[in-house]
């Protein structure tokens, strides 16, 4: 508990405050001009007819007050001491007060002495009225004191407990660790242009001398774990001015007008220290399009986007402040942010590709030991869809398993696990499966890699193993041996006849299929009801889009999806999508008869091995009859193909041209020449 923080508090303070004035009122209640005096003292001058007037009080002090007639003073005490002055004051106890008042009421109806001109009045103890006042406030003290207290204590504590409405954001001193764009890879393009704000904040006349402006804003967006925050954390560490760092939801907050006061309140800071940068990480939470979903437009979130446009923006906008932000989710942001003036630069942050995995790996691989013979660009091109956050974690886990098992170096076999372990999670060595199971499950691992390796246009097979992790018993993987960003309908035909491979195996060698096909049926039905609904890959309904993808941000998925077509056309597209699954279904049953024998040796070595690699499944699958390769296709019997090939490239003219020259010169010379389209990741087929 730190003690210091709540004696710096506000609260403290308040409560001194109090302590002081009660102690003053009690010092000034006190000092009315009465001294102390021994009781037989005042008794005695009362008994000598001395006492002018009197005064006894009732109830916890038991006080009797006199004051002396001109001319007299006190006895002499018992210690021979004698008070000057004519005021005292004495205590008394029990009944000893009524002897005493008597005494001073028996000199009262003695009218013929001179004794106690004034008289004498007996009162009971009253409270004072500052105490009665502090004791009728004192709920409503205690309620504000547990306010300040809850503000304080959700505020951070300390100072901030009347600062609510300020910025939270943070601002990057010389003692943060420094990050450049040394450190950022696999992001070529984004780094490029944010070098160049870079520029534009150390050399601004280079750009001024042609006009240029600098940008006032730029948005990154892109997939988690692509490094936009990162790039963020490099333009800090390159930029050389202020760089001030916040959240989306730090402008968030239960109290009206908060938000908007944040907003004024980080771009007053960051003008006063302008030329300075400011960031904005997910900026989705509180740039959301205005007006949708329920409840209204008039809410908290809203004024602090409005006070947001008009700071970027306005009527009364000064240069010099660079805005960045990053969002997983730019179609949800309002497009008044988004337009040239605001945000002028939108910076895609993508997946990387082999090249740039490979510059990601090697920027990771620093400070871990790994062996001389693990090859870095074998571990890209296994990796085809991973982010840089999953490239930084399949080598942390490597060298969390090099120390686990007491190695000094990380190697192939460490990687090879941890590249599973992030796409299937860690394997589950404690579940025992009896012998029945495991060859179920091995031959519908061997269904999906047989129907794979037999299709004219499905990816390379590169692993398969009957050992269970995460929710799988088993997973097949394919791999693309390049990266693609499209897909052909003849590919993903041959994915819907991998993807059911394993149940059709399951039904030709059992006749009785189980549940382990549940989430390949599930991957089969979204591909081909995508195929039918958004590709137009089917004759029947053509190339027309069936939905609408602009879903409401508040709605969500499910219930923002509007459904444009009639009944009869959602029956037809629930027809089509069951043609292109029976097809694949069928597609993958002929090839698994035609080629038993290999599938069932497959199966037993899989059960010998229960993993085999890429080399050990090429050797397996060397008697494989491949299937033939589907029709020309394209979308109605009016449309014929045409005869004619595609134009040559000069790249291709020119291998063309060397491959001709090589055959005239040795004549025993196979060549082949391939052009294959990119392909897109596929997810291993879990069992």
């Amino acid at each position: 508990m730190d003690v210091k923080r709540y004696f710096r508090a506000p609260i403290m303070w308040i409560v001194l405050a109090v302590l002081a004035v009660i102690v003053l009122m009690q010092v000034v209640s006190d000092s009315s001009g009465y001294k102390t005096a021994e009781t037989g003292q005042v008794v005695a001058a009362i008994n000598a007819g001395d006492v002018k007037s009197a005064q006894i009080t009732t109830g916890d002090s038991n006080t009797v007050k006199i004051q002396l007639k001109d001319g007299t003073s006190l006895p002499t005490s018992g210690t021979g001491k004698t008070p000057s002055g004519s005021k005292f004051q004495a205590s008394y106890i029990g009944d000893q007060g009524k002897d005493i008042a008597a005494r001073l009421q028996t000199q009262i109806d003695d009218k013929d002495s001179n004794t106690l001109p004034q008289g004498y009045t007996i009162s009971p103890e009253k409270q004072s009225t500052f105490v009665s006042l502090l004791l009728s406030m004192l709920p409503i003290v205690i309620i504000v004191l547990v306010f300040l207290f809850l503000m304080n204590q959700m505020q951070g504590g300390g100072s901030r407990v009347m600062q609510f409405g300020k910025s939270k954001a943070k601002l990057l001193t010389k003692d943060t660790p420094k990050t450049t764009f040394a450190d950022v890879a696999g992001a070529d393009e984004a780094v490029e242009e944010l070098h160049e704000i870079k520029e534009f904040l150390q050399e601004p006349a280079k750009f001024q001398a042609v006009g240029a402006k600098i940008p006032k804003g730029v948005l990154l967006y892109g997939p988690p774990g692509t490094g936009k925050t990162l790039l963020a954390r490099a333009v800090a560490g390159e930029a050389g001015v202020p760089f001030y760092s916040i959240s989306g939801s730090d402008f968030v907050e239960m109290f009206v007008g908060v938000g908007a006061s944040r907003v004024r309140d980080l771009f007053e800071q960051a003008k006063a220290n302008a030329p300075a940068i400011v960031f904005v990480d997910e900026i989705d939470a509180v740039g959301r399009h205005r007006g949708a979903g329920l409840g209204g437009g008039h809410d908290e979130r809203e004024q602090t986007l409005n006070q947001l446009l008009v700071e970027m923006d306005g009527f009364d906008v000064k240069g010099g402040v660079i805005l960045i932000a990053a969002t997983n989710r730019p179609d949800i942001l309002d497009p008044a942010l988004l337009r040239p003036g605001r945000f002028d630069r939108q910076i895609a942050v993508e997946r990387p590709d082999l090249q740039g995995r490979l510059d990601i790996l090697k920027v990771h691989q620093k400070g871990k030991p790994v062996a001389p013979d693990v090859d870095l660009r074998a571990v890209a091109k296994r990796t085809p869809g991973f982010t840089g956050a999953d490239l930084a974690n399949v080598l942390n886990e490597a060298a969390l398993l090099t120390a686990r098992s007491d190695k000094k170096l990380v190697d192939n076999f460490t990687l090879d696990e941890a590249i599973d372990r992030v796409v299937a999670g860690p394997q589950k060595r404690t579940r025992i499966m009896s012998e029945k199971e495991k060859k179920i499950t091995a031959y519908h691992e061997g269904g999906h890699a047989l129907v794979a390796a037999a299709s004219p246009n499905a990816d390379p097979v590169h692993k398969i193993t009957i050992l269970s992790r995460g929710r799988a018993l088993g997973y097949t993987m394919v791999l693309p041996e390049e990266d693609k960003y499209s897909t052909t309908r003849n590919e993903m035909l041959d994915q819907l006849a991998y993807m059911l491979g394993g149940r059709a195996a399951e039904e030709l060698v059992f006749h009785d299929p189980t549940t382990g096909a549940s989430n390949d049926i599930e991957k089969a039905t979204a591909t081909a009801r995508a195929m039918v609904t958004q590709y137009g890959m089917t004759e029947r309904l053509g190339a027309i889009k069936f939905g609408s993808s602009e879903s409401e941000p508040f709605l969500g998925r499910e219930m923002g999806h509007q459904r444009d077509y009639s009944e009869e056309v959602a029956g037809l597209v629930d027809e089509e999508v069951k043609k292109l699954i029976e097809n694949a279904h069928n597609e993958a049953w002929e090839i698994l008869v035609e080629n038993r024998d290999v599938l069932d040796n497959l199966v037993l070595e899989l059960l010998e091995k229960e993993t085999l690699n890429k080399e050990q499944i090429a050797e397996v699958f060397a008697t494989i009859v491949k299937r033939p390769a589907r029709p020309a296709w394209t979308g109605s019997s009016r449309r014929t193909p045409s005869t004619r090939p595609p134009v040559q490239s000069p790249k291709e003219l020119a291998l063309t041209n060397g491959a001709a020259a090589l055959t005239e010169a040795s004549p025993v010379v196979d060549t082949v020449s391939t052009v294959k389209l990119p392909p897109v990741p596929e997810a291993p087929a879990e069992g």
